[in-house]
């Protein structure tokens, strides 16, 4: 549970460190829908790591209500993610999000349909997703990447 906690701390330090606009972390934690969908997702993981699928895919699915952002229970988030102006943002069940990445509004990592294990993609650390760009399929991003607005990867 600490652990949790500590974690969504940094997360919101991160939020504040990375917004200009964000004046305090207390601001990050009252009104910052990109810190909520994380609030939610992480409580939705772990109830999906230890099999409580129904549970978690709720948690989920009130935290899309209350943000606009759809994260699967599924989904592997690193620490300190960035989503800014996250209406709109998908991130599919077997994604995997690494350290310190941003991703902007419209943003879809996600599947083609095509896939049957691994449906989603792996993206790096310190990686920039820019607005309204998908990236789909089981394909990996490296490192340090920056896929700009309106991208299909």
């Amino acid at each position: 549970m600490f652990s949790v906690i500590k974690g969504l701390y940094r997360d919101a330090k991160n939020i504040k460190q990375k917004d200009p606009a964000a004046r305090s972390m207390f601001e990050v934690v009252l009104l910052y829908q990109g810190f909520h969908i994380l609030v939610w997702h992480r409580i939705a993981h772990g109830l999906y790591k230890i099999n409580l699928k129904f549970l978690a895919r709720l948690f989920s699915q009130l935290g899309r209500f209350f943000t606009g952002i759809e994260i699967h229970p599924g989904a592997t988030i690193g620490k300190r993610l960035f989503i800014d102006h996250g209406m709109g943002v998908v991130i599919g069940e077997t994604a995997i999000v690494g350290d310190d990445c941003c991703i902007y509004h419209g943003a879809t990592l996600g599947g083609t349909g095509k896939d049957s294990k691994k449906r989603h993609p792996r993206i790096g650390n310190n990686v920039m997703v820019g607005t309204g760009a998908k990236v789909l399929g089981p394909i990996t991003i490296g490192d340090s990447v920056k896929i700009g607005a309106g991208a299909f990867v």
